[in-house]
């Protein structure tokens, strides 16, 4: 299997609602590499390195969030792999 790298752009209510530790405990379970972090926008910026199925998995539940959370939007574009050791929260 093959690692792939991408870039997610989320946004909507994912901001003061237990997101980024959603996503963490997420990628953590599936074995996703890379970060999440809040913008100054309101939105959440997550880079992610996994395995194609894990990726698409991983992508899915970042859109229906966590329980708190409302996912408007979620943008996902190809990024260059850049070796993760962990996943860890900004």
């Amino acid at each position: 299997m093959s690692i792939q790298g991408k870039s997610i752009h989320l946004q909507g209510r994912v901001q003061q609602v237990g997101f980024r530790y959603y996503v963490y405990r997420l990628a953590s379970e599936l074995g996703v590499k890379g970060f999440v972090k809040n913008m100054p926008d309101g939105s959440i910026s997550v880079e992610a390195e996994c395995d194609s199925h894990t990726m698409e998995v991983f992508i899915e539940h970042c859109k229906k969030g966590s329980p708190q959370s409302k996912v408007s939007k979620c943008e996902a574009t190809p990024i260059e792999v850049k070796g993760y050791e962990c996943f860890k929260i900004f």
